[in-house]
């Protein structure tokens, strides 16, 4: 497996090993011991999700607060989507950029996400089917976001805006600057 360090500390791209031939292919998707050497502490990943959409949907920018803050290791198994963390960490050189890494089913990387980070998608490809792993469990209460088209955060979602579904819920978050503490 191949790290590469992105510009904001902790994010990091894995990119596996393809072992292929006239059969088709092989690669270890998650070797803790690999992982947890790569990242350099132990993560204990606790829940695995899964979501389907089709193109133009968004989803984020999700996190989880304080004591239910989530590091995030996710995936594309089918389609293309381009995958987004924001760094909340108060104290942080990098507090409110942002890095974005495109996830298909042909490149087969892996994005982490640290804990501190907001998280967000949109589907590129006509279908995606997106996985992650969490070191927490989902708490709804410890819910919160940032909205998608924040002028300060300038993201690039790649379609045009007529082209993208947005949940209500997620329309109503708030821009970084009038976002409350999150606890990081």
């Amino acid at each position: 497996m191949t790290i590469t360090k992105t510009p904001i500390e902790g994010l990091l791209i894995l990119t596996p090993r393809i072992f292929g031939d006239n059969r088709g292919y092989f690669f270890e998707s998650y070797n803790f011991t690999s992982f947890n050497n790569a990242v350099g502490y132990e993560v204990n990943f606790v829940q695995d999700n899964q979501s389907y959409s089709t193109k133009g949907v968004l989803r984020g920018l999700h996190l989880q607060k304080g004591e239910f803050s989530q590091a995030k290791l996710v995936r594309v198994t089918k389609g293309e989507v381009l995958d987004v963390a924001v760094d909340l960490r108060k104290g942080s050189a990098t507090y409110g950029q942002h890095c974005s890494v495109v996830l298909t089913e042909e490149n087969n990387e892996q994005f982490f996400i640290p804990r501190g980070f907001a998280h967000g998608f949109i589907v590129l490809s006509d279908e995606a089917v997106f996985q992650y792993k969490c070191d927490n469990y989902y708490n709804k209460q410890s819910e919160g976001g940032l909205h998608y088209a924040d002028p300060d955060l300038n993201i690039d979602w790649q379609l045009n805006g007529s082209d993208v579904l947005v949940s209500d819920k997620d329309l109503e978050l708030p821009f970084l600057k009038d976002a409350p503490d999150f606890g990081f």
